[in-house]
């Protein structure tokens, strides 16, 4: 007879009874372990699914980027010597691991090195001189290399052959100079003029934009403007293959601007001649603007959007062509031939837009897509996307640091994950379903449009908060509404007008440009101008960024469950970025501007010069919405001839003094005093003289949370302890003068209004 409680089964076995008859309740505690180990197991078997074969090719540009980012944050310049054969060991060391457990850990610290060492050797292969105190009235003579026409003033590079100072003993490589509209000598002259030199433009805050470290990577030393009369004159020797490549590309845009300017006029032909050769300083302030807080700037700068429409332009043009002849359609490769074509449109498109960094790396991007299809792989994935990285950081490596390079491979990893793994998923539907008829009507390429706006709005807002202080919140609408237009019209029209205008049918295509470009203009002017169309981000520092990175890259890169940990550190991120107090004081590199946190939670400046882009970026890191020349400003501001006081949050003062008699009242009453004499001895105040804003640059100060004598934590743009090349440290130069305003011997005076100039000229 059978057990009592147990059965015999079909098999023979014997089913027993649930719970058996001397089972015991597991405890809590065993539950949990049990849970714990489970959820441990699950975890290893996920890091196993990353790091899998073909999973690692990804990481590598990612740790390539942790060096170079490294590297710009080092205190001091490495040494090379050192540091690229210490690069070098760990490379050797990582092929020789390769067939061991650690080699993935072996590869990303030797790329995280070959970063840093190809960082340290292209700063060392830049090197130049870097202006640190301003020249009057130099006598430059040298090759002009690049010209730019703006909306108020032009301005070109400079290559000096010779530099005549009597005071000075200074050799610059290059300068960029500004002059008077329509002045400017064309590209390939060899000019003699005497100039006004700038050291580059430092950043206007701890933490904000570097333009020293960009002119010091484009070789470029000083900056200014020219004084009097240009001369063009015999060069003593010739400009090199270079230069006469730059002519002659110059030559070719300032045709195709004329032959636009023919047909369209304002911002019409600014934006189209802005989208053909990369020239976009001619757009109105304004309409500028309204395109930047509409979402749609990026269709100013030529990016890896521009080099896709042209390369795919083509690329169809072709291939529909090729299919027209059946007996090439069968016995060759047309795909193949087509993708040729388009490489080289798409290099053609690069020479003529001026080849900059941003330019180059949409090529790269471009180019390793279409060498794909040439050699039979799969175009757009995220191999392709990792050789087109580390191609671009490897040329270059400080587009780390840029904006452009940062939103753009932001935005195609965001879109290269939406390919990858969203878009099947969304559309893997019988075709008989909902999502099969909505097709029909073109309902999967508008959710299609939808959604590569949205992820690629969502990845590069970190990137849009910390460089330029706001957000897009109506961006996918601007986008869904323009871009269809711009993508079928207007780069095609213009690609066509191009290649009409060696036969001279090309007007036509200028004006079906125009059509798109003023529905474009129209779409960003009337999304700026809804409410709540500009949305204002405070200064959040580097930190919160660095989150959001990793979270964008873990998001993306990983394939797993384990994604959605990068979901988990974005929300840090954001967490981390709203936490970040504001300075209470802000005093810029010269002294004459000072801003001052009130009881309001706004700045109150103190202005003893005119301005306008500090303030205006002061404006812009608080999140403050007011212009620079708002009354409420400067509410609450007292001043006279001796200086001026405001009262700071908690009715402690800040003095700005002008004259050495105000500093004995002010040393009393103020708690910061910011003055360009020498303090008295014994002064109270916490006093910042221009020796110390001389060596630091601009400074920050906040106060110490819970500190009952009010103590500031001070930043610096360029602390006592940091030496880079862009950014020396000062030394005991003194300003020179080599002589007075020269009178132009020349009827046309280049010499530009100082109401014209630029922050950076």
């Amino acid at each position: 007879m059978p057990e009592r409680g147990r059965a015999r089964d079909r098999t023979g076995g014997y089913a027993g009874t649930w719970p058996p008859r001397k089972a015991v309740a597991a405890s809590p505690s065993q539950v949990s372990s049990g849970t714990f180990q489970a959820l441990a197991a699950r975890l290893r078997d996920w890091v196993r699914a990353e790091a899998g074969p073909g999973r690692l090719l990804p990481w590598v540009p990612v740790a390539f980027g942790v060096g170079i980012a490294v590297y710009f944050a080092a205190d001091h310049e490495p040494m090379v010597w050192v540091v690229v054969p210490t690069a070098g060991f760990l490379c050797l060391a990582a092929l020789l691991l390769r067939r061991h457990r650690l080699f993935p850990a072996a590869v990303m610290i030797a790329a995280m090195a070959a970063g840093f060492a190809v960082a340290t050797a292209n700063t060392a292969r830049v090197a130049h001189v870097v202006l640190t105190r301003p020249m009057y009235s130099p006598l430059l003579r040298g090759f002009v290399e690049t010209r730019e026409v703006r909306e108020r003033t032009d301005r070109f590079v400079l290559r000096v052959v010779r530099m005549d100072d009597p005071w000075r003993h200074v050799k610059l490589d290059r300068v960029r100079l500004s002059v008077r509209k329509g002045t400017a000598p064309a590209v390939g002259s060899f000019v003699e003029l005497k100039a006004h030199l700038q050291p580059p433009l430092t950043p206007v805050r701890p933490g904000s934009y570097d333009f020293a470290r960009d002119m010091y990577f484009q070789g470029i030393g000083a900056s200014g403007f020219v004084m009097g009369a240009i001369k063009i004159v015999n060069p003593p020797l010739g400009g090199g293959i270079a230069l006469r490549y730059a002519a002659l590309m110059q030559e070719l845009r300032d045709a195709i601007d004329a032959r636009i300017r023919l047909v369209l006029d304002g911002d019409s032909r600014a934006i189209a001649t802005a989208l053909l050769t990369g020239r976009r300083d001619a757009i109105t302030t304004p309409v500028n603007d309204a395109m930047f807080i509409s979402g749609l700037g990026h269709v100013l700068s030529i990016s890896g959007y521009h080099m896709a429409v042209v390369a795919g332009v083509v690329f169809f043009a072709v291939r529909a062509l090729l299919a027209l002849v059946p007996a090439l359609t069968a016995t060759f490769p047309i795909k193949k031939w087509s993708a040729a074509a388009a490489l080289a449109a798409a290099a053609f498109y690069l020479l003529l837009s001026g080849a900059e960094v941003a330019t180059q790396r949409s090529f790269f991007m471009t180019a390793v897509v279409l060498i794909a299809v040439l050699v039979d792989r799969r175009a757009i994935t995220f191999r392709t996307l990792a050789v087109a990285a580390m191609i671009v950081l490897a040329i270059a490596p400080q587009a780390l640091v840029h904006p452009s390079f940062q939103m753009s491979f932001a935005a195609t990893l965001g879109l290269v994950a939406l390919v990858q793994v969203g878009m099947p998923k969304l559309f893997a539907t019988p075709d008989h379903s909902r999502t099969a008829r909505a097709a029909l009507w073109g309902g999967r390429e508008i959710v299609t449009l939808a959604l590569a706006s949205l992820v690629a709005g969502f990845a590069t807002t970190p990137y849009a908060a910390f460089h330029f202080h706001r957000v897009t919140p109506y961006g996918v609408i601007a986008n869904l509404l323009a871009m269809p237009v711009v993508s079928a019209l207007v780069m095609p029209a213009g690609l066509l007008g191009l290649a009409a205008m060696p036969f001279g049918f090309d007007g036509v295509f200028w004006r079906l440009m125009d059509f798109g470009i003023e529905w474009m203009i129209a779409v960003a002017q009337w999304v700026a101008a809804l409410p709540g169309a500009i949305g204002h981000m405070a200064s959040f520092g580097t930190g919160p960024l660095i989150a959001a990175t990793a979270g964008i890259i873990l998001l993306g890169l990983l394939r797993t469950p384990l994604r959605w940990s990068g979901a988990a550190v974005i929300g840090l991120a954001v967490a981390w970025s709203f936490a970040v107090a504001q300075p209470d004081i802000l005093v810029s590199a010269d002294g004459r501007n000072v801003g001052v946190r009130g009881d309001d939670g706004r700045l109150h400046l103190i202005r003893t010069a005119k301005d306008n882009f500090t303030v205006r970026e002061w404006l812009a890191a608080d999140a403050d919405g007011r212009r620079p020349d708002d009354p409420s400003l400067t509410a609450g501001v007292s001043c006279d001839d001796a200086g001026c006081v405001v009262e700071m949050a908690g009715g402690e003062i800040v003095a700005l003094a002008r004259r050495p008699d105000a500093m004995e009242d002010d040393c009393v009453r103020a708690r910061v005093m910011v003055t360009s004499w020498q303090a008295p001895k014994g002064c109270l105040a916490q006093v910042i003289d221009q020796d110390r804003l001389r060596r630091e640059g601009a400074l920050t100060l906040r106060r110490i949370p819970g500190d009952a004598k009010h103590n500031f934590i001070v930043d610096a743009v360029r602390p006592d302890h940091v030496d880079r090349p862009w950014s020396h440290a000062a030394g005991d130069e003194k300003p020179t003068n080599s002589g007075v305003r020269p009178k132009p011997k020349h009827p046309t005076d280049a010499t530009p209004a100082s109401d014209d100039l630029q922050p950076d000229d």
